[in-house]
Protein backbone atom coordinates (compact mmCIF):
# COMPACT_ATOMS: atom_id res chain seq x y z
CA UNK A 1 0.00 0.00 0.00
CA UNK A 2 1.04 3.21 -0.95
CA UNK A 3 2.64 5.94 1.52
CA UNK A 4 1.84 9.94 0.76
CA UNK A 5 3.93 12.32 3.16
CA UNK A 6 1.77 15.51 4.03
CA UNK A 7 4.52 18.44 4.08
CA UNK A 8 1.63 20.68 5.26
CA UNK A 9 -0.10 20.92 8.77
CA UNK A 10 -3.64 22.56 6.91
CA UNK A 11 -6.17 20.71 9.27
CA UNK A 12 -8.49 21.00 6.71
CA UNK A 13 -6.66 19.11 3.96
CA UNK A 14 -5.45 16.63 6.56
CA UNK A 15 -9.61 15.59 7.19
CA UNK A 16 -10.23 15.44 3.58
CA UNK A 17 -7.38 13.12 2.74
CA UNK A 18 -8.24 11.63 6.29
CA UNK A 19 -11.60 10.50 4.84
CA UNK A 20 -10.26 9.30 1.49
CA UNK A 21 -7.87 7.01 3.54
CA UNK A 22 -10.59 5.83 6.00
CA UNK A 23 -12.78 4.35 3.24
CA UNK A 24 -9.65 3.31 1.20
CA UNK A 25 -10.28 5.43 -1.57
CA UNK A 26 -6.53 7.24 -1.02
CA UNK A 27 -2.84 6.41 0.12
CA UNK A 28 -1.97 6.00 3.36
CA UNK A 29 -0.93 9.52 5.19
CA UNK A 30 2.37 10.46 6.82
CA UNK A 31 2.54 13.09 8.96
CA UNK A 32 5.33 14.78 10.67
CA UNK A 33 9.16 14.30 9.97
CA UNK A 34 9.00 10.32 9.41
CA UNK A 35 11.60 8.20 10.73
CA UNK A 36 12.44 6.63 7.70
CA UNK A 37 11.21 7.44 3.99
CA UNK A 38 9.56 3.88 3.38
CA UNK A 39 6.87 4.62 0.69
CA UNK A 40 5.26 0.99 1.44
CA UNK A 41 3.09 0.60 4.08
CA UNK A 42 0.98 -2.58 4.92
CA UNK A 43 -2.46 -2.49 3.56
CA UNK A 44 -5.12 -1.30 5.64
CA UNK A 45 -3.01 1.27 6.94
CA UNK A 46 -4.74 4.54 6.90
CA UNK A 47 -1.60 6.58 9.05
CA UNK A 48 1.56 7.46 10.00
CA UNK A 49 2.35 9.54 12.42
CA UNK A 50 5.46 10.93 14.32
CA UNK A 51 5.81 10.88 18.14
CA UNK A 52 6.12 13.59 19.39
CA UNK A 53 9.90 12.86 20.84
CA UNK A 54 9.73 14.30 24.20
CA UNK A 55 12.12 12.02 25.37
CA UNK A 56 14.54 12.73 22.20
CA UNK A 57 13.71 9.63 20.53
CA UNK A 58 10.91 10.13 17.65
CA UNK A 59 8.90 7.51 15.95
CA UNK A 60 6.82 6.76 13.42
CA UNK A 61 3.72 4.64 14.12
CA UNK A 62 1.36 2.69 11.68
CA UNK A 63 -1.93 3.52 12.52
CA UNK A 64 -4.68 0.61 10.72
CA UNK A 65 -8.08 2.45 10.02
CA UNK A 66 -9.50 -0.35 11.63
CA UNK A 67 -7.74 0.91 14.88
CA UNK A 68 -8.92 4.52 14.49
CA UNK A 69 -12.56 3.53 13.72
CA UNK A 70 -12.19 1.68 16.85
CA UNK A 71 -10.94 4.06 18.75
CA UNK A 72 -13.50 6.61 18.12
CA UNK A 73 -16.30 4.67 17.88
CA UNK A 74 -15.37 3.32 21.74
CA UNK A 75 -15.38 6.97 22.59
CA UNK A 76 -18.59 8.12 21.06
CA UNK A 77 -20.25 4.81 23.18
CA UNK A 78 -17.92 6.26 26.20
CA UNK A 79 -19.95 10.41 26.22
CA UNK A 80 -21.92 10.39 22.97
CA UNK A 81 -21.42 12.06 19.59
CA UNK A 82 -21.83 15.60 18.25
CA UNK A 83 -19.35 18.32 17.03
CA UNK A 84 -15.81 18.78 17.84
CA UNK A 85 -13.85 21.78 18.22
CA UNK A 86 -9.68 20.82 16.88
CA UNK A 87 -7.11 22.86 18.85
CA UNK A 88 -4.64 20.59 19.02
CA UNK A 89 -2.28 19.93 16.16
CA UNK A 90 -3.72 17.64 13.29
CA UNK A 91 -0.23 15.94 12.64
CA UNK A 92 -0.75 14.47 16.38
CA UNK A 93 -2.95 11.84 17.16
CA UNK A 94 -5.45 13.82 20.00
CA UNK A 95 -5.78 16.11 17.00
CA UNK A 96 -5.85 13.45 14.65
CA UNK A 97 -8.64 11.63 16.72
CA UNK A 98 -10.54 14.76 16.74
CA UNK A 99 -10.98 14.53 12.81
CA UNK A 100 -11.69 10.65 12.84
CA UNK A 101 -14.75 11.27 15.65
CA UNK A 102 -16.26 14.15 13.29
CA UNK A 103 -15.73 11.86 10.26
CA UNK A 104 -17.66 9.12 11.76
CA UNK A 105 -20.36 11.78 12.85
CA UNK A 106 -20.79 12.87 9.54
CA UNK A 107 -19.57 16.35 10.68
CA UNK A 108 -16.73 18.68 9.58
CA UNK A 109 -15.01 19.45 13.23
CA UNK A 110 -14.85 22.67 13.60
CA UNK A 111 -11.18 24.56 13.46
CA UNK A 112 -9.30 26.42 15.54
CA UNK A 113 -7.91 28.85 13.44
CA UNK A 114 -4.45 30.48 14.03
CA UNK A 115 -2.57 30.26 17.55
CA UNK A 116 -4.27 29.10 20.74
CA UNK A 117 -5.57 31.71 23.05
CA UNK A 118 -8.46 31.76 25.54
CA UNK A 119 -10.28 34.78 23.35
CA UNK A 120 -10.04 32.44 19.79
CA UNK A 121 -11.28 29.53 21.61
CA UNK A 122 -14.40 30.79 23.51
CA UNK A 123 -14.94 32.62 20.53
CA UNK A 124 -14.88 29.06 18.48
CA UNK A 125 -16.98 26.91 21.11
CA UNK A 126 -19.56 29.61 21.76
CA UNK A 127 -20.18 29.87 17.70
CA UNK A 128 -20.85 25.74 18.06
CA UNK A 129 -22.98 26.07 20.82
CA UNK A 130 -26.19 26.23 18.03
CA UNK A 131 -26.65 23.66 15.02
CA UNK A 132 -27.21 25.26 11.95
CA UNK A 133 -30.95 24.54 12.44
CA UNK A 134 -30.82 25.99 15.73
CA UNK A 135 -30.87 22.73 17.40
CA UNK A 136 -28.87 22.38 20.47
CA UNK A 137 -25.73 20.59 19.31
CA UNK A 138 -23.12 18.33 22.41
CA UNK A 139 -19.98 19.69 21.78
CA UNK A 140 -16.71 17.97 22.69
CA UNK A 141 -13.40 19.15 22.18
CA UNK A 142 -9.42 17.82 23.40
CA UNK A 143 -6.78 19.61 24.94
CA UNK A 144 -3.63 19.31 26.92
CA UNK A 145 -3.27 20.21 30.36
CA UNK A 146 -1.35 23.38 29.77
CA UNK A 147 -4.07 24.57 27.76
CA UNK A 148 -6.70 23.77 30.12
CA UNK A 149 -4.74 25.65 32.59
CA UNK A 150 -4.41 28.57 30.49
CA UNK A 151 -8.26 28.78 30.28
CA UNK A 152 -8.74 28.46 33.37
CA UNK A 153 -6.68 31.43 34.14
CA UNK A 154 -8.06 33.57 31.58
CA UNK A 155 -12.06 31.92 32.91
CA UNK A 156 -11.26 34.20 36.36
CA UNK A 157 -11.83 37.59 34.67
CA UNK A 158 -13.23 36.56 31.20
CA UNK A 159 -16.82 35.10 31.29
CA UNK A 160 -16.72 34.18 27.95
CA UNK A 161 -13.92 31.75 28.29
CA UNK A 162 -16.00 30.59 31.49
CA UNK A 163 -19.02 30.17 29.34
CA UNK A 164 -16.94 28.49 26.56
CA UNK A 165 -15.29 26.36 29.07
CA UNK A 166 -19.01 25.45 30.21
CA UNK A 167 -20.29 24.60 27.19
CA UNK A 168 -19.15 21.76 26.37
CA UNK A 169 -20.62 18.14 27.06
CA UNK A 170 -17.14 16.69 27.87
CA UNK A 171 -13.47 17.96 27.43
CA UNK A 172 -10.76 15.35 26.96
CA UNK A 173 -7.68 15.79 28.43
CA UNK A 174 -4.06 14.21 27.74
CA UNK A 175 -0.81 13.80 26.68
CA UNK A 176 0.07 13.89 30.17
CA UNK A 177 -0.33 13.62 33.92
CA UNK A 178 -2.68 16.78 35.18
CA UNK A 179 -1.55 18.41 38.65
CA UNK A 180 -4.39 17.66 40.91
CA UNK A 181 -4.88 21.52 41.28
CA UNK A 182 -6.09 21.66 38.02
CA UNK A 183 -7.87 18.88 37.90
CA UNK A 184 -9.92 20.87 41.22
CA UNK A 185 -9.62 23.85 39.54
CA UNK A 186 -11.85 22.90 36.52
CA UNK A 187 -14.38 20.80 38.78
CA UNK A 188 -14.64 23.81 40.60
CA UNK A 189 -15.61 26.30 37.37
CA UNK A 190 -18.06 23.41 36.48
CA UNK A 191 -15.91 21.85 33.36
CA UNK A 192 -17.05 18.16 32.43
CA UNK A 193 -14.00 16.68 31.30
CA UNK A 194 -12.30 13.11 31.02
CA UNK A 195 -9.03 12.57 31.57
CA UNK A 196 -7.24 10.23 29.15
CA UNK A 197 -4.33 7.72 29.45
CA UNK A 198 -2.87 6.16 26.01
CA UNK A 199 -0.30 7.21 23.27
CA UNK A 200 0.16 6.83 19.21
CA UNK A 201 0.71 3.36 20.11
CA UNK A 202 -2.77 2.93 21.20
CA UNK A 203 -4.90 5.35 18.39
CA UNK A 204 -4.65 7.88 21.13
CA UNK A 205 -6.62 7.86 24.83
CA UNK A 206 -8.40 4.76 25.31
CA UNK A 207 -8.35 4.60 28.78
CA UNK A 208 -10.82 7.27 30.62
CA UNK A 209 -10.36 8.12 33.94
CA UNK A 210 -8.64 5.33 34.83
CA UNK A 211 -11.27 3.31 33.12
CA UNK A 212 -10.33 1.38 29.96
CA UNK A 213 -12.80 2.21 26.61
CA UNK A 214 -15.14 -0.92 25.43
CA UNK A 215 -12.70 -3.54 24.34
CA UNK A 216 -9.48 -2.21 25.53
CA UNK A 217 -7.58 -4.67 27.96
CA UNK A 218 -4.61 -3.14 30.86
CA UNK A 219 -2.94 -5.95 32.81
CA UNK A 220 0.44 -5.29 34.92
CA UNK A 221 3.17 -7.37 34.17
CA UNK A 222 6.72 -6.93 36.49
CA UNK A 223 4.99 -3.32 36.99
CA UNK A 224 4.76 -2.28 33.55
CA UNK A 225 0.92 -1.09 32.09
CA UNK A 226 0.10 -3.28 28.89
CA UNK A 227 -2.67 -2.38 26.63
CA UNK A 228 -4.28 -4.83 24.37
CA UNK A 229 -7.70 -4.09 21.88
CA UNK A 230 -8.62 -3.26 18.63
CA UNK A 231 -7.09 0.10 18.65
CA UNK A 232 -3.27 -1.02 18.81
CA UNK A 233 -1.16 0.46 16.08
CA UNK A 234 0.63 -2.35 13.38
CA UNK A 235 3.64 -1.16 14.64
CA UNK A 236 6.83 1.57 13.59
CA UNK A 237 7.70 1.84 9.96
CA UNK A 238 10.69 -0.09 8.87
CA UNK A 239 11.50 -1.22 12.57
CA UNK A 240 10.38 -4.83 12.77
CA UNK A 241 12.86 -5.08 16.12
CA UNK A 242 11.69 -2.34 17.47
CA UNK A 243 7.94 -3.50 16.92
CA UNK A 244 8.57 -6.95 18.07
CA UNK A 245 9.43 -5.37 21.37
CA UNK A 246 6.79 -3.01 21.98
CA UNK A 247 3.82 -5.20 20.56
CA UNK A 248 4.64 -8.99 22.22
CA UNK A 249 1.94 -11.43 21.81
CA UNK A 250 0.89 -13.49 25.41
CA UNK A 251 0.79 -17.75 25.82
CA UNK A 252 -2.68 -17.35 24.68
CA UNK A 253 -1.95 -15.19 21.38
CA UNK A 254 -2.80 -11.65 22.34
CA UNK A 255 -1.28 -9.12 21.27
CA UNK A 256 -0.28 -6.36 23.68
CA UNK A 257 1.63 -2.91 24.00
CA UNK A 258 4.50 -2.47 26.08
CA UNK A 259 3.74 1.09 27.37
CA UNK A 260 7.03 1.62 29.35
CA UNK A 261 4.93 3.28 31.90
CA UNK A 262 5.06 1.96 36.10
CA UNK A 263 1.10 1.27 36.97
CA UNK A 264 -1.26 -0.18 39.26
CA UNK A 265 -4.39 -1.49 38.16
CA UNK A 266 -7.05 -2.86 40.73
CA UNK A 267 -11.09 -2.77 40.41
CA UNK A 268 -11.33 -1.87 37.68
CA UNK A 269 -9.33 1.45 37.19
CA UNK A 270 -5.76 2.04 36.12
CA UNK A 271 -3.18 4.03 37.93
CA UNK A 272 -0.62 5.69 36.46
CA UNK A 273 2.72 6.36 38.36
CA UNK A 274 5.38 7.37 36.21
CA UNK A 275 8.21 6.17 33.36
CA UNK A 276 9.98 3.07 33.72
CA UNK A 277 13.05 4.50 32.46
CA UNK A 278 12.19 8.60 33.98
CA UNK A 279 14.67 7.17 36.91
CA UNK A 280 17.89 9.12 37.79
CA UNK A 281 20.34 6.79 40.56
CA UNK A 282 21.13 9.55 43.41
CA UNK A 283 23.43 8.89 45.82
CA UNK A 284 23.21 4.97 44.89
CA UNK A 285 19.32 5.06 45.41
CA UNK A 286 16.99 4.84 42.19
CA UNK A 287 14.63 8.06 42.26
CA UNK A 288 11.61 8.23 39.53
CA UNK A 289 11.54 11.78 38.23
CA UNK A 290 7.87 11.37 37.53
CA UNK A 291 7.27 10.56 41.11
CA UNK A 292 8.86 13.15 42.37
CA UNK A 293 7.17 15.76 39.81
CA UNK A 294 4.08 14.49 40.97
CA UNK A 295 4.77 15.39 44.28
CA UNK A 296 6.32 18.98 43.37
CA UNK A 297 3.00 19.96 41.66
CA UNK A 298 1.59 20.13 44.62
CA UNK A 299 2.75 22.57 45.66
CA UNK A 300 1.31 26.10 45.10
CA UNK A 301 3.20 28.12 42.45
CA UNK A 302 4.44 24.99 41.21
CA UNK A 303 1.67 23.30 39.49
CA UNK A 304 2.79 23.15 36.22
CA UNK A 305 6.64 22.59 36.61
CA UNK A 306 8.73 19.64 35.17
CA UNK A 307 11.27 18.22 36.85
CA UNK A 308 14.34 16.87 35.34
CA UNK A 309 17.55 14.55 36.10
CA UNK A 310 21.29 16.38 35.92
CA UNK A 311 24.66 15.23 36.56
CA UNK A 312 26.00 15.72 40.09
CA UNK A 313 29.32 16.29 41.22
CA UNK A 314 28.41 15.01 45.43
CA UNK A 315 25.50 12.51 44.23
CA UNK A 316 25.67 10.95 41.07
CA UNK A 317 22.77 12.63 40.15
CA UNK A 318 20.20 15.26 40.88
CA UNK A 319 16.74 16.38 40.44
CA UNK A 320 15.91 19.73 39.32
CA UNK A 321 12.33 21.66 39.23
CA UNK A 322 12.03 23.83 36.15
CA UNK A 323 9.04 26.01 36.13
CA UNK A 324 7.65 29.72 34.49
CA UNK A 325 7.75 32.70 35.99
CA UNK A 326 4.67 33.47 35.44
CA UNK A 327 2.51 30.82 36.82
CA UNK A 328 4.85 31.09 40.12
CA UNK A 329 3.10 32.56 43.14
CA UNK A 330 4.85 35.91 44.25
CA UNK A 331 7.11 34.15 46.74
CA UNK A 332 10.78 33.79 47.47
CA UNK A 333 12.37 31.14 45.26
CA UNK A 334 14.00 29.63 48.48
CA UNK A 335 10.72 29.08 49.78
CA UNK A 336 9.12 27.43 47.00
CA UNK A 337 11.93 25.09 46.44
CA UNK A 338 11.98 24.12 50.75
CA UNK A 339 8.17 23.26 51.03
CA UNK A 340 9.07 21.21 47.57
CA UNK A 341 12.17 19.77 49.16
CA UNK A 342 9.90 18.71 52.48
CA UNK A 343 7.15 17.66 50.58
CA UNK A 344 8.63 14.96 48.15
CA UNK A 345 11.01 14.02 51.38
CA UNK A 346 7.93 13.18 53.31
CA UNK A 347 6.39 11.17 50.32
CA UNK A 348 9.48 9.38 49.36
CA UNK A 349 12.35 10.31 51.35
CA UNK A 350 15.36 12.34 51.72
CA UNK A 351 17.32 11.01 48.70
CA UNK A 352 14.96 11.93 46.71
CA UNK A 353 14.85 15.69 47.24
CA UNK A 354 15.32 18.39 44.53
CA UNK A 355 18.65 19.93 44.97
CA UNK A 356 17.36 23.59 42.43
CA UNK A 357 14.28 25.38 41.48
CA UNK A 358 14.99 26.88 38.09
CA UNK A 359 12.43 29.75 36.76
CA UNK A 360 12.03 30.60 33.16
CA UNK A 361 10.21 33.18 31.10
CA UNK A 362 8.94 30.13 29.63
CA UNK A 363 8.80 26.66 29.14
CA UNK A 364 9.58 24.58 26.21
CA UNK A 365 7.07 22.52 24.74
CA UNK A 366 6.81 20.37 21.49
CA UNK A 367 3.84 21.05 19.27
CA UNK A 368 1.90 18.73 20.66
CA UNK A 369 1.77 20.81 23.53
CA UNK A 370 3.88 18.54 26.41
CA UNK A 371 6.92 19.78 27.52
CA UNK A 372 9.95 19.42 25.67
CA UNK A 373 11.88 17.51 28.72
CA UNK A 374 14.50 16.87 26.65
CA UNK A 375 15.26 20.30 25.51
CA UNK A 376 14.65 21.53 29.11
CA UNK A 377 17.08 19.20 30.33
CA UNK A 378 19.78 20.32 27.99
CA UNK A 379 19.03 23.87 29.42
CA UNK A 380 19.23 23.22 32.65
CA UNK A 381 22.74 20.66 32.08
CA UNK A 382 23.98 23.86 30.52
CA UNK A 383 23.58 25.68 33.48
CA UNK A 384 24.23 23.39 35.78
Amino acid sequence: MRLEQLTADDPHEIAQRLREALDGRGPALGLGLMTTRAAEVPDGTAVVVTTSGSTGIPKSVVLGADALVASARATAARMGEGAWLLALPAGYVAGLQVLVRSILAGRDAAVLEGPFTPERFADTALMMVRGPLGDATATYTSLVPAQLTRLLDAAEHDTAVLAALRSFERILVGGQAMPPATLERAQDAGVRLHRTYGSSETSGGCVYDGVPLDGVSVAIVDGEVRIAGPTLATGYLGDPDRTEAAFPHDADGTRWYRTGDVGIFEHGVLRVRGRLDNVIVSGGINVSLDRVEQIVRTVPGLGGSVVVGVDDERWGEASVIVAARGEALRRPEATQLEEARAAVGRAVGAHARPSRLILVDELATLPSGKPDRESIRRAVAALH
